[in-house]
């Protein structure tokens, strides 16, 4: 069965995150061009977070009604659910054009004039990770938001002028992994907030489905559940995943992906059945072997596993938290009874005293002190 959509992919591979770890939800440059063909282009084929295309839809259908653009749009939540699919799934039901860029990308004010500019009436202005754009372009989006205008200003010290400059009415979609970051007055500009979540594991079999369809492989009921259960509710992972697996299946077994195949093949690549990879496993094991348990401060447990602190804390930790294996306390990190079993071995007897590790009494004295400071 041939395979419209996949592509062989040369070239320099990225320093990106997303390419050292099969579980990250981060994406690397060459998976982003494998992600484009598997994006679906209509809110009906749209796939999970049913409040928010369900919300989404009404703001669309009541725009075009009126035959304005719709009201800005913020999507926030983390990486690999979906926020960029529906940047253009909005340009696509508007039928306009999309521009995309990125905060860290619009370094100064008249980047992004430059930018408003060029857009034409109704066309959609996407900006991924906008809580990391500059602030002299920041202030700039705020008049331009508001009355769809710019000010460029032209000279310097006294002499400076203003001169304004009237821009076509757009959409502008910011996607944010962090709205905690957003100042105040951006955020308030926002008409419609977003906020995606986690996919449960029925619809990342549908994902799964949808795109082993596209990329011509024979997956079975059996080997999709045993992929989804692994990818950590996040459909960016179930694909990354599904093509890891259909090499191995094509390579070792007959095309097929089952659920004997799907286990083989993420035992190869190290992701176990709770979707944990080897250095989350690396990062427990550290936690309950060499310390204990806890609590310990995450630069001493990265030191630890040879990591930098920054890893642990933005790519283990999240995921740990959110499966009940690790608990942050003002003391440390702490492993949970379900991180002991986990890795095979007995909890220690009385338990974990995760209740007296985050809430010390007043006055306990070197008690109150970490374990092992950070």
């Amino acid at each position: 069965m041939s395979a419209p959509f996949d592509r062989s992919m040369t070239g320099e591979v990225s320093g990106d995150v997303g390419q050292d770890w099969a579980v990250s939800p981060q994406a690397g440059d060459e998976e982003r061009v494998v992600e484009s063909a598997l994006r679906p282009h209509s809110l009906h084929d749209f796939i999970g977070q049913p409040k928010v295309a369900r919300q989404l839809a009404l703001v669309l259908e009541g725009a075009k009604r009126r035959g304005r653009p719709p009201d800005h749009v913020l999507l926030s939540g983390p990486p690999g659910l979906g926020k960029t699919s529906l940047a253009l799934i909005i340009g696509s039901e508007l039928g306009t054009a999309v521009k995309i860029t990125s905060g860290p990308a619009i370094e100064r004010s008249g980047d992004l004039a430059a930018m408003l500019s060029n857009l034409s009436p109704g066309d959609v202005l996407f900006i991924d990770e906008i809580h990391r754009i500059a602030r002299p372009a920041e202030e700039l989006l705020y008049m331009a938001m508001e009355d769809f205008r710019v000010d460029v200003v032209v000279g310097k010290g006294p002499g400076a002028t203003a001169i304004p400059l009237e821009i076509n009415p757009f959409t502008l979609v910011g996607a944010t992994t962090r709205a905690g970051l957003l100042t105040g007055p951006l955020r308030d500009r926002f008409g419609f907030v977003g906020q995606m979540e986690f996919y449960e594991t029925a619809d990342l079999e549908r994902v799964l489905a949808r795109s082993a369809d596209l990329l011509g492989v024979e997956l079975t009921e059996e080997g999709s559940a045993e992929i989804a259960g692994r990818s950590r509710g996040t459909p960016r992972i179930a694909n990354r995943l599904l093509r890891r697996v259909r090499d191995y299946a094509e390579v070792e077994a007959d095309g097929r992906v089952t659920r004997a195949v799907a286990q083989a093949a993420l035992a190869l690549y190290d992701v176990d059945h709770l979707g944990l990879d080897r250095l989350d496993r690396e990062v427990l094991e550290a936690l309950v072997t060499k310390f204990g348990g806890g609590p310990v401060g995450v630069a001493t447990l990265a030191v630890a596993v040879g990591e930098e602190p920054h890893t642990v804390e933005e790519v283990c930790e999240p995921f740990l938290v959110r499966a009940g294996l690790l608990a942050r306390t003002p003391r440390g990190r702490v492993a949970t009874e379900a991180a002991w079993r986990h890795l095979g071995l007995a909890v220690p007897r009385g338990g974990i005293p995760l209740g007296r590790v985050t809430a010390d009494p007043p006055g306990a004295g070197s008690s109150s002190e970490p374990l092992f400071d950070a």
